[in-house]
């Protein structure tokens, strides 16, 4: 079956949204006349000077970085959420609806070293970032006005990342995001329905067919989902189910430092450059309603299509009808597992 599907334009269905996307094969033939972005390496030093988040230094926000030798967390110095911010609802009337939101914005260094990323770094460093990330989820548990925390890292300027510097943010809000609460409704449909996590039994199925995969160890599975949208769009699944990285054993912390890792340098490898991408964990929120329904997973959406210069546009028939892309799941998880 899916050898018919690579063959020809069709649509596939992403069930954590409800969304469809368009995939077109046969459009990998199409000549490349547009834009085409800079593929120089890293080439960074250990220390940078002029860089706010390396240690000792000043950040841009006056605040002095400690001399910090492993992981270091701030909150963030131009946060986009506040915790104090004073209570506002405008809802009289329904073309005019808005209401204050209320949070804490943190900045996470993965390592003191400005050369390195999380391909570059040793697994017990990055281990140390996952424990922090648990750390921090837990944190804003206890919190009486976070709703969700968002972890996430922008990597490489086409990103928008503002610092090379290795590091990611956590966004903590008083209500739940719209796509995080569109996951949410869609895991919980789906597990009313059929008695189980709608991940869980995914995963089950991606295992079974072995198309997709990318990367396992005793923890955690890598794979391209069947509904990616990106080129080399890939997500990170527990083996068991887990609605949110709390529950995380000691086991399953190193696991996912393995797993993003090891997803991480297959990427560089697929272009042989520093290859960019956002990804960020979706998980129940922090909440103290039940929330078995939700499975942890770790999306990855690398913008870089056919090439280290030649990206994916989302522009278009994107922005106006529907997701689109070219080359499919299947194809993009076996250049990922040759890269490993």
């Amino acid at each position: 079956m899916f050898e018919e599907l690579n063959r020809g334009p069709h649509r596939r269905f992403n069930p954590l949204t409800g969304e469809w996307v368009l995939v077109s094969p046969h459009r990998t033939q199409r000549p490349w006349q547009g834009k085409q972005e800079d593929s120089t390496g890293s080439g960074r030093p250990a220390y940078d000077e002029s860089c706010y988040l390396c240690p000792g230094n000043k950040r841009s926000g006056g605040q002095q970085n400690p001399d910090y030798t492993e992981t270091f967390v701030f909150t963030n110095d131009f946060s986009a959420l506040l915790p104090d911010t004073p209570a506002l609802v405008l809802d009289d009337d329904p073309l005019f609806q808005a209401s204050s939101e209320r949070g804490v914005c943190k900045v996470i260094c993965f390592s003191p070293r400005h050369d390195l990323s999380v391909p570059n770094m040793s697994p017990e460093a990055v281990t140390r970032v996952v424990e922090v990330w648990k750390s921090e989820y837990e944190g804003f548990q206890a919190h009486p006005d976070i709703a969700y925390v968002q972890i996430f890292e922008n990597k490489g300027a086409i990103m928008g990342c503002s610092n090379p510097h290795p590091h990611c943010q956590i966004w903590s809000s008083s209500s739940i995001p719209p796509i995080v609460a569109l996951e949410q409704d869609r895991q919980r449909e789906y597990a009313r329905q059929h008695g189980s996590p709608m991940l869980v039994d995914y995963l089950e199925r991606e295992l079974q067919q072995q198309a997709r995969i990318v990367y396992e160890n005793e923890q955690f599975v890598v794979l391209v989902p069947f509904w990616a949208v990106w080129p080399f769009e890939a997500m990170i699944l527990p083996r068991r189910h887990l609605p949110s990285i709390d529950r995380f054993s000691a086991a399953e912390v190193k696991g996912f430092a393995d797993a993003y890792r090891r997803l991480t340098q297959a990427y560089d490898r697929v272009f042989d450059c520093e290859f960019p991408y956002t990804a960020g964990i979706h998980q129940a929120p922090a909440t103290a309603e039940n929330h078995e329904h939700w499975q942890l997973h770790m999306h990855f959406y690398p913008p870089l299509l056919r090439s280290a210069t030649v990206k994916k546009f989302m522009v278009g028939y994107e922005m106006l009808a529907a997701p689109q892309r070219d080359i499919t799941a299947e194809s993009a998880a076996e250049t990922l597992r040759r890269s490993l």
